[in-house]
């Protein structure tokens, strides 16, 4: 066997042996953090993006370019029939699913006295709705050894004003995804929720004067805000080999501000 067939063989037993992980909301802030930081621990990444394709074919092209493996592709969250056809071609490009990390959603604030219904439905539609439909795809497609990682917000336990209506949402997903933990007894695949605390996203920041920004910085402990990075390397700890004891919880990766 020459130089060539070896080089050949030891590339066709990397890939074969690369991990494969789908980041729902993967153009976000917060989403294309945990893209990167995957890639950069050596998985294949699916960008998947619901309005976005531009941002989320330049996430993808920056993993590719520096020496790792990303594609970008659509779906609505909260239609199952979009989902399983983007669950069906990741599984035909790349094998199988490995890790899903469903860091999609959106952030909609009034007292809950203001606000208004609508608002309400379309943070339920994607929060609620999206979170079930891409846990029921990943409990029915990941492989042995595989993760689940869901977000939920660390204002569940900090109960700001103005934000009941979304936690609700991220209420329901805690809630789903620690029973499924319970469910999934047997598979050898983990179920845990990623909780941040104020993050310095385009989501966090909206709306909000520099005076109310540095308040909440100045909430933790740490007296800043988070960063898209570090919730990034909480969900890395939690897809990777030095998480497979944590099953079933809530990692609040908020700097201690609660």
């Amino acid at each position: 066997m020459d130089s060539t067939e070896t080089t050949t063989q030891t590339t066709s037993t990397h890939a074969a042996a690369r991990r494969v992980a789908i980041v729902a909301g993967g153009s976000g802030g917060i989403g294309s953090a945990v893209v990167h930081r995957l890639a950069a621990d050596g998985m294949t990444v699916v960008v998947h993006y619901a309005g976005n394709p531009e941002r989320a074919e330049r996430i993808a092209a920056e993993v590719n370019a520096s020496g790792g493996t990303a594609v970008a592709l659509p779906g609505d969250v909260a239609d199952e029939t979009e989902m399983k056809a983007l669950f069906d071609e990741v599984e035909r490009r790349f094998g199988g699913v490995d890790v899903v990390v469903n860091t999609a959603g959106i952030m909609l604030l009034a007292p809950l006295a203001e606000m208004d219904l609508e608002s309400f439905d379309r943070m339920h539609r994607v929060n609620v709705r999206g979170t079930f439909i891409v846990s029921q795809l990943a409990a029915r497609r990941l492989r042995r050894g595989g993760a689940l990682i869901n977000f939920s917000t660390s204002v569940t336990k900090l109960q700001f004003p103005h934000y009941a209506a979304y936690t609700a949402t991220k209420g329901a997903v805690q809630a789903m995804t620690l029973i499924l933990a319970r469910e999934l007894r047997g598979r050898d695949v983990t179920v845990n929720v990623v909780a941040p605390g104020p993050t310095a996203t385009p989501l966090f920041l909206e709306g909000k004067s520099e005076q109310e920004v540095q308040g909440l910085a100045n909430a933790a402990p740490l007296e800043r805000l988070g960063t898209p990075e570090d919730v990034a390397a909480s969900v890395a700890f939690l897809a990777g080999a030095d998480g497979r004891w944590v099953n079933g919880q809530v990692l609040y990766a908020n700097g201690g501000i609660g």
